[in-house]
């Protein structure tokens, strides 16, 4: 895949891995949208982007998928790489709250059920392009869960299940890619509650992806999370 001259979309682009993949891939020469839910934020992060603009809206609201997807159709239609790379994810123990379920909806909903809905709203268009590439953002709770992210992992792994399904689907068609990368602990606000400031740069995860990018390599661990890779 060309790493330059790409109109690029990334969910959650305002911060942490988000804000890290969009300044890699604008200093490669690549024009990027960024989404987020807070516009102070991502006023913020196109401070420190060239060629970038940005689209307010929260992707786990229905309406909002609807309305971004429309807008990058109409507005941007050179739009050719979507990232998906907003997530939720909530800290607690399971022994000690009454509430699981709705936290798993709402982790559930924004890191599953909304990449499935806005990839489906975009692949009508992304198939069309010469060169398309969807990514989705999965983690290494792929692999095993964590006691203080008790629901989150499942829905990495849903994410994970749905990436690898969506590959198989689109095989022949050789002009869209699907990518997934996995993040190990990564230092960014979203993982504070944590420990995140024991993990790796989120530029760490963007070095990566190019470099997957450029090599055609549609599964990117990081970090730690190579070790499940190394039979392949």
């Amino acid at each position: 895949m060309k790493t330059t001259g790409n109109t690029v979309f990334i969910s959650g682009g305002s911060a942490g891995i988000g804000l890290a993949i969009a300044k890699k891939l604008s200093a490669a020469g690549n024009k990027i949208i960024i989404n987020g839910r807070n516009e102070e934020r991502l006023q913020n992060a196109l401070k420190q982007l060239d060629n970038a603009i940005a689209i307010q809206g929260d992707l786990s609201i229905e309406a909002d998928r609807i309305a971004i997807a429309k807008q990058l159709k109409e507005n941007y239609p050179e739009t050719n790489i979507i990232i998906n790379n907003a997530g939720a994810a909530f800290s607690y123990l399971l022994n000690e709250t009454l509430n699981a379920h709705e936290k798993a909806a709402i982790e559930m909903n924004t890191n599953y059920f909304s990449v499935i809905h806005f990839t489906e709203l975009l692949l009508p268009h992304l198939i069309q392009k010469a060169e398309a590439v969807v990514i989705n953002v999965s983690s290494i709770a792929v692999f095993g869960s964590h006691k203080l992210l008790p629901t989150y992992g499942a829905t990495k792994a849903a994410l994970h299940s749905y990436t690898v399904a969506l590959r198989y689907s689109y095989e022949e068609q050789k002009n869209l890619q699907i990518y997934e990368v996995y993040p190990p602990l990564v230092n960014t606000e979203f993982s504070a509650e944590i420990g995140g400031a024991n993990g790796i740069p989120p530029e760490e995860v963007a070095d990566e992806l190019l470099i997957a990018l450029e090599k055609n390599q549609f599964d990117v661990p990081v970090g730690d999370t190579k070790q499940f890779f190394k039979e392949a």
